[in-house]
């Protein structure tokens, strides 16, 4: 069981005399008190002698005036060999001891962490070679642990570590007063791995890890697994031990044997920092809770959730990939903010960045003294526009931690989806950069193809684990079958947010009516590829920050134009094929574009007109979940039919939507500034027809230009269709037709 230079005792008595301690060499018992043996295991803890009737003991305990070895068979005072080690001969061989240790007038008894065999197996160190170890959170970091013994049970952590290049590593924490030296790591050799259970260290210890580097630096780093973290800007890593009982198992259940991808979403996209600030997780998990179900929204999404130093990062720069931020609570508070809204209803979506991280000395970059898990080839490895490192996405343990981490918080924190960030530059390897300044596939494409099989290995693996959640992939480019399964060689994402329906739909509102009719293809050229794969609409924070203005000071003309122009964006956005998004702020229409560190102008409600958007927006999610033609084909073309796709003189679209069991839905949305009377519009069916929305109504700050009562098709051939109906049609406005059967349901 030793790896160290060992050597019979050669007492007076003569050599291998079983009454005196096994041998060490000399530079072996230095390195370790030193706290820079590979292999200290070697050295400290138990080791038997041939004879099988005795045991050498040694403990490393610096500046103690006595050590002894207290064992069930009785105590033996061990003697001082060097540089604060201690060693003793016990009679036997058992295994269980403890050290009672004497400083002054202090004496104090603790279990060796060097009497413990390795909390890593080898079937994690291969999977872990591999790359295939789908719960890498369970063996790597910081574990909490008890095991049993014959001299009391043993409770505490266990630490491991991934990192192949380094000499030597140590833990360092606030249990030893972050002097590693008595708390070196074992190698467990090719894996990479380096391990140590100690015992007595509780749930929200500090600690990090110290590594001697191959340039014979040492360098504290955080702990790459960590589930815990200080508070910002405080780095050190904190061990978590998870005490929460779920309360959702019925809604994992009923997820479970569902397809949300053609089920209703209406996703509120929330920075938690600047929503409210000042809240803590659970305080969100009433706030946001009740606010989220009064506007009708079916889900919530999160900016990234993941730890990360810099807060006007939006946390999109990570350091602490397994660990909630610590800025609004324990993770257990996190858990039960999740809980909270699935009791409610209410579906969770992550924002997930494997894309890049930051270069932070204390975090990830270089973190052995080499390039571990980003790419050493600058040109493959470095963000120019970010300033960050990319990850090597072809190294099979860099695989695995990303792989593992969406399963993590799918699993660990009960995610109902993760929204994976900057696809888009992940999947070209020129992403950014200008000709010369990147490196060609094998070939000599633009592809990286080991981002590629990264981002098929996260979406299948988390799909298969763990039915009914989303992989929603942001990718700006029209690359192809981003929402095809990867069993037909697609990147295998359930949902990808649609950037061009975003660009040409803010484009377009943002003309002055008078010229909309010249950027009408504008508005209607997203049903060209509206089903090429399955989309969200997305009107998300990026549009609403950094000099791009509110969503409502993107709309032309007077504060009622501008407020009725974000009414009939909205209406649209619900109408369209796709799901939809919308960021905390714009359904009140905030005047001000977001800023992270300031509150949202929850103010702007004490006016009619806010509070209208604000009413509207309720009305759409009501409306939306109310009648499935909205939604359950909208990955489907039987799921839309133009009805005026041409109407740019008027500014006016007219298109059904179908359910497939007989519901529709025909709307009509009219982006210009003035009312059209009389609009005559093809109705699919003859019969009583009914209006179930309005964007104009008076109670929405709106100009009351609605069609009330029931409205009876005529036989008027229009649209293509046999039945038509005129209509008032509001300014700047939209509205809803059903036949008036399915608006009683």
């Amino acid at each position: 069981m030793s790896t160290a230079k060992t050597t019979p005792s050669t007492p007076a008595s003569g050599p291998g005399d079983p009454s005196l301690p096994l041998s060490v060499a000399q530079e072996d018992l230095e390195a370790v008190a030193d706290g820079r043996h590979y292999q200290p295991h070697a050295v400290l803890g138990l080791h038997p002698h041939p004879d099988g009737e005795h045991a050498t003991v040694r403990v490393r305990r610096p500046l103690a005036d006595s050590v002894i070895i207290r064992t069930p068979m009785g105590d033996i005072e061990a003697a001082h060999e060097n540089q604060g080690i201690w060693v003793a001969v016990l009679p036997g061989a058992a295994g269980d001891y403890r050290v009672r240790t004497r400083y002054g007038a202090s004496e104090s008894e603790a279990d060796d962490p060097y009497r413990h065999l390795p909390t890593v197996g080898e079937l994690d160190e291969y999977l872990i070679q591999e790359g295939r170890h789908e719960e890498l959170w369970t063996v790597l970091g910081a574990n909490r642990k008890t095991f049993p013994s014959a001299l009391g049970e043993v409770t505490g952590t266990a630490f491991a570590v991934w990192a192949p290049n380094a000499r030597a590593v140590r833990v360092v924490g606030d249990f030893n007063g972050w002097d590693g030296r008595s708390h070196a790591m074992r190698s467990l050799g090719s894996s990479g791995v380096w391990e140590l259970f100690i015992p007595g260290v509780v749930a929200g210890s500090r600690y990090k890890f110290e590594l001697w580097h191959p340039d014979g630096a040492w360098q504290e780093k955080a702990d790459p697994m960590a589930k815990g973290t200080e508070i910002p800007p405080a780095t050190a890593s904190v061990v978590v031990e998870s005490q929460y009982e779920w309360q959702d198992a019925d809604w994992v259940a009923a997820r479970s044997a569902s397809d949300p991808h053609t089920g209703p979403i209406s996703v509120y996209e929330v920075h938690l920092g600047s929503w409210r600030p000042g809240l803590s997780y659970r305080d969100l998990a009433v706030q946001l809770r009740d606010y989220v179900v009064d506007l009708g929204y079916t889900h919530v999404e999160f900016l990234p959730v993941a730890e990360h130093p810099f807060g006007g990062s939006w946390g999109y720069q990570v350091t602490g990939y397994y660990a909630p931020t610590s800025r609004f609570g324990h993770p257990d508070d996190f858990r039960h903010l999740v809980d909270s809204l699935h009791d409610a209803g209410i579906g969770v979506l992550v924002d997930w960045v494997p894309a890049h991280f930051p270069k932070d000395s204390w975090a990830l970059a270089r973190f052995d003294g080499t390039p571990l898990y980003e790419h050493p080839d600058p040109l493959l490895g470095e963000h120019p526009d970010w300033g960050t490192y990319i990850f090597n996405f072809g190294r099979k343990e860099v695989r695995n931690f990303l792989v593992a981490n969406a399963t993590y918080w799918l699993e660990e924190f009960h995610i109902d989806g993760l929204r994976v960030d900057a696809v888009a530059s992940m999947l070209y390897l020129d992403y950014s950069r200008e000709a010369g300044h990147w490196r060609p596939n094998r070939f000599g494409g633009r592809e990286n193809l080991d981002a590629i099989s990264f981002l098929q290995e996260a979406n299948a693996t988390a799909y298969r684990r763990n039915p009914g959640i989303m992989m929603i992939a942001e990718e700006s480019t029209a690359w192809p079958g981003v929402t095809t399964p990867t069993s037909g060689g697609g990147l295998g994402f359930g949902l990808k947010w649609n950037m061009g329906w975003m660009n040409d739909t803010l484009r377009y509102v943002e003309e002055a009516p008078i010229n909309r009719r010249y950027h009408h293809s504008e508005i209607t050229f997203s049903l060209v590829y509206a089903f090429s794969e399955q989309f969200v609409l997305p009107i998300s924070h990026d549009e609403v920050v950094h000099g791009k203005g509110s969503l409502l000071r993107k709309m032309p003309g007077d504060d009622w134009q501008q407020l009725a122009g974000v009414r009939a964006l909205f209406s649209y956005q619900w109408s369209h094929p796709g799901k939809q998004l919308t960021f905390m702020g714009t359904e009140f229409a905030q005047g001000t574009e977001w800023n992270e560190s300031a509150p949202l102008d929850w103010y702007v409600l004490d006016y009619d007109g806010h509070r209208g958007v604000q009413s509207c927006v309720r009305a759409l999610n009501a409306v939306y979940r109310r009648h499935p033609a909205l939604w359950r084909l909208d990955h489907d073309p039987a799921g839309f039919q133009w009805l005026e796709a041409a109407d740019a003189d008027r500014n006016t679209l007219c298109f059904a939507r179908y359910d497939g069991d007989g519901g529709i839905v025909v709307v009509v949305v009219n982006f210009a500034g003035v009312p059209h009377e009389g609009y005559r519009v093809g109705l699919p069916q003859s019969g009583q027809w009914s209006e179930v929305f309005n964007s104009d109504q008076a109670d929405f700050g709106g100009s009351g230009v609605v069609n009330g009562g029931s409205l009876t098709s005529e036989t008027i051939p229009w649209h293509g269709q046999q039945q038509s109906v005129s209509l008032r049609v509001p300014p700047l406005g939209a509205l809803f037709l059903t036949p008036a059967a399915q608006a009683a349901r």
